[in-house]
């Protein structure tokens, strides 16, 4: 391997998936603001995500819409004219 190509922050945060609330601990370098206690007692940043294993269709096997921000209706008002 390649020597200084890693990240120095690398650590344990907890990823929190908003669609279903679930929650893991893993390993990133990604910045949060936000903290969580985890079920070790030990206190974690959080990252939140909008799709994961725990809400992803290939994973779960069932279709789901999840509109966040108005994703759908901006998509449908920005097509519509196309539509005629």
């Amino acid at each position: 391997m390649k020597k200084d190509i890693h990240p120095a922050a690398y650590r344990f945060v907890v990823f929190k998936d908003i669609a279903t609330d679930d929650m893991f601990l893993g390993r990133t370098c990604t910045n949060s603001k936000e903290t969580v206690l985890w079920e070790d007692g030990k206190e974690y940043p959080l990252v939140k995500m909008e799709i994961s294993s725990y809400s992803h269709p290939f994973f779960t096997g069932k279709m789901k819409f999840v509109d966040t921000a108005g994703r759908i209706d901006k998509f449908n008002k920005k097509f519509a004219k196309f539509a005629k």
